[in-house]
């Protein structure tokens, strides 16, 4: 047998001089990101009436209801139309669903149904794998996130006042909950458990986060501890984006969102790293 074609060692670093089956990888096995982060975006793609089209419909309705109930008032203490504040909230409610589930269920359904194997044996390290899944879900998330303001021009003003802020905020947030998604993928062993992250994680911090209502406008100590929900920080320097207003910092809502999306990101690569209930 050719030894230029022997595996390394295990344990050995990937370099130029590893090989496997005759191919030679670099610092990052491109080829096989790519594909990894190909297969994530065929996955929901191939079930785009339920992966994007069915929170557009979510969208609506919500946007229904809320317009109807609270349409005349003015957005918090602002003189901004409650619409106009009421849109990117749902977007961001939007962008933050759907980058959890598309990584949470793309880790559980593989666990699930055994195939788990097609993307740990292949020659990809802790860091590509933690790459793809989190862009496969920032993906999803900020499709649906764009597509949900742009059905959504009909009934309010969507022209974002600052661009770089707007999409700052939805790329962080894509980030941090495709991340906590993929966390919360690797911990469970079924959809029951996932189910667990979902209700009593994910849908408590966007609904208590500023997304129908201002968070200045809530009697204290509401106020107060409405700035401690993570997810304040994204919806509030998100909507400040389309709006020209925030509640909070800019600035602080910027490196505490950035600084979660790098912890949650290294806690991602860490489990993958380890093998956590991912290797008998």
């Amino acid at each position: 047998m050719d030894t230029h074609t022997l595996p390394p060692p295990a344990g050995a670093p990937r370099t130029v001089a590893n090989t496997l089956a005759g191919r030679i990888y670099g610092p990052v096995n491109w080829l096989g990101l790519r594909t990894l982060i190909a297969r994530e975006l065929k996955r929901f793609w191939k079930v785009s009436a339920q992966t994007l089209i069915a929170p557009l419909m979510q969208t609506l309705l919500y946007l229904a209801v809320f317009a109807v109930a609270w349409g005349g008032r003015s957005w918090g203490l602002t003189d901004v139309p409650y619409v106009d504040g009421l849109v990117p909230g749902l977007a961001m409610m939007a962008i933050i669903s759907n980058a959890f589930q598309n990584s949470a269920s793309s880790m559980v359904i593989a666990k699930v149904q055994g195939n788990a194997v097609d993307f740990l044996m292949p020659p990809l390290s802790a860091f590509e794998l933690t790459t793809a899944f989190i862009l496969g879900a920032s993906a999803r998330g900020l499709i649906v996130g764009l597509v949900s303001v742009l059905v959504a021009a009909p009934f309010a003003h969507v022209a974002p006042a600052n661009v770089i802020v707007v999409l700052y905020f939805a790329l962080v947030a894509s980030v941090i909950f495709g991340a906590i998604g993929l966390i919360g993928g690797i911990w469970a062993d079924k959809f029951d458990h996932l189910a667990a992250v979902t209700n009593f994680v994910v849908t408590p911090l966007m609904f208590l986060s500023g997304t129908f209502y201002s968070i200045d406008a809530l009697p204290e100590p509401a106020r107060t501890i409405g700035h401690y929900n993570p997810v304040f920080f994204l919806i509030d320097g998100f909507r400040a984006g389309f709006i020209g207003h925030a509640d909070a910092s800019l600035l602080v809502s910027a490196l505490v969102s950035g600084a979660v999306a790098a912890a949650l990101c290294w806690v991602c690569w860490a489990l993958l790293n380890s093998g956590y209930r991912l290797k008998a």
